[in-house]
Order: structure tokens, then C-alpha cells, then sequence
């Protein structure tokens, strides 16, 4: 008795959605759990040359001997940076302007990965330029010096194998070839 009422709320419950809530209740039923994030637009490659302003920050000891962007690995001594903007292998001079201080990088990744940040350093240009490192952050200029040609700025991955790199012919390649040749 008790189960013939609950199915009687039940139905005259359903009966007085209306059409288009119950289609958006069943769309939602059916969803995965965990919608996927929005993806946000890569931003585009800066070769303007024009002096941006913003936050800098610095990479983490995590991050020490990672791989970068370019295929290289991060070295906490180097003056190497991050940004999401300029293209790889362009030299800029990233000015403290809280401080004054100032040094001369080379992108080698793609970050910072925060936003409102333009610029990640290493550890040592940080100190260079007088990065405050309790606080982690500073307003910085970033001042591009030379920017690649843009057929320049392709990273090592995306580069294609060189002809002359490809080594020796494999030895069955080379018996192939001889016996072609009638040796």
C-alpha cells in the first residue's frame, strides 16, 4: 500500500514539471559527472617588439632540470625565462620596476601559468633584478632586445629530421644495395 502511494507522488509529481525542465533534468542525468573545463584561447606570438608591463615571478625548485619548451633543461643559474607571448629564443630585458634592477634573458618555455603573471625567471636573474622572495612577485617590464625571425622560433620537436642525421644505413639495407649492384 505504502509503495502504491510513493509511485502515486511520484507520477503526479512528474506530471506537473513542465516539458522543458524535464528534457533539462534528463540532459543532466545523462552528463558525465564532471563537465570538462572551458578551454581558453592560446594567446598569440608578440613579435611587435613593444615593451609589455606586468608580474613576474620565478620558477620553483620543483622545477629544477625539467625539460623547457625549447628541449632544454631548466637551470636555476641560467638567465633563461618564461612567457606566454614572445617566441621562443628571444632575447629581453626584463626591468624591477619597483627596484630599477634589471637583466637580459633568453624564452626558452612557455609560462607563467598564473594569471596576471607575463614572466617567469630563473631563480639567479630573480635575484638579479631584485625579486622580492618572500613575496614571489614583482611589477616587471619586459623589454623584447631581438626577436627570431618567425620560421626560427620552431621548437625542437616540431623541427624535421635533417636528411644528412638520419646515421649509417642499416646493415639489411646495405646487403639489399650490394646485391642490386651485382657485388
Amino acid at each position: 500500500m505504502a509503495c502504491a502511494a510513493l509511485a502515486a507522488v511520484a507520477g503526479a509529481r512528474a506530471a506537473s514539471v513542465p516539458q522543458s525542465q524535464a528534457a533539462d533534468r534528463a540532459a543532466a542525468a545523462s552528463a558525465p559527472a564532471s563537465a570538462p573545463a572551458r578551454a581558453r584561447p592560446k594567446p598569440r606570438l608578440d613579435t611587435s617588439g613593444r615593451t609589455r608591463v606586468g608580474k613576474a615571478s620565478f620558477y620553483a625548485g620543483k622545477f629544477d632540470g625539467r625539460k623547457m619548451a625549447d628541449g632544454s633543461r631548466m637551470d636555476p643559474q641560467a638567465d633563461s625565462a618564461a612567457s606566454k607571448t614572445l617566441p621562443l629564443g628571444t632575447t629581453a630585458k626584463v626591468t624591477n620596476l619597483e627596484t630599477g634592477e634589471s637583466a637580459v634573458v633568453t624564452i626558452r618555455d612557455r609560462g607563467p601559468h598564473v594569471k596576471g603573471r607575463i614572466v617567469d625567471l630563473t631563480p639567479a636573474t630573480a635575484q638579479k633584478v631584485g625579486l622580492d622572495r618572500h613575496e614571489g612577485v614583482s611589477k616587471v617590464a619586459v623589454t623584447p632586445l631581438s626577436v627570431p625571425p618567425s620560421d626560427q622560433h620552431v621548437t625542437t620537436r616540431d623541427a624535421a629530421p635533417d636528411a644528412t642525421s638520419a646515421g649509417p644505413m642499416p646493415a639489411k639495407n646495405r646487403r639489399l644495395n650490394s646485391a642490386l649492384k651485382g657485388n
